[in-house]
């Protein structure tokens, strides 16, 4: 399940993606900060597939009799279609964030 971040701006460490490796103008640590974002990237991406195949998975047991309480699926389905929802809005504001930097004038 994927845990959200209330505290959004309280700083680098609790930021997630935004402000890693970066600590009040240094950059000494851009680069293993870059990297660990890259890796928690793929941890939250990971964790949309198993939300994804947990939802495949109830649905399938719901069709073959083996589950019937449909709550419990209607619940993995809203899951898995929240957090995809959010992965396409954060991709979403990367790409655009990418963009405005490669329109900057020099």
């Amino acid at each position: 399940m994927i845990n959200f971040n209330t505290n959004i701006g309280q700083g680098a460490s609790q930021a997630g993606f935004a402000g890693a490796g970066v600590t009040k103008g240094k950059t000494a640590g851009a680069k293993s900060g870059f990297a660990d974002s890259v890796k928690a990237a793929r941890e939250y991406i990971s964790e949309v597939d198993d939300l994804q195949q947990t939802s495949d998975i109830s649905i399938k047991d719901l069709l073959s009799g083996k589950n019937e309480d449909i709550t419990s699926v209607v619940s993995a389905m809203a899951k898995a279609d929240m957090s995809f929802k959010l992965l396409v809005g954060v991709r979403n504001k990367l790409i655009e964030g990418y963009k405005q930097t490669m329109n900057m004038p020099l």
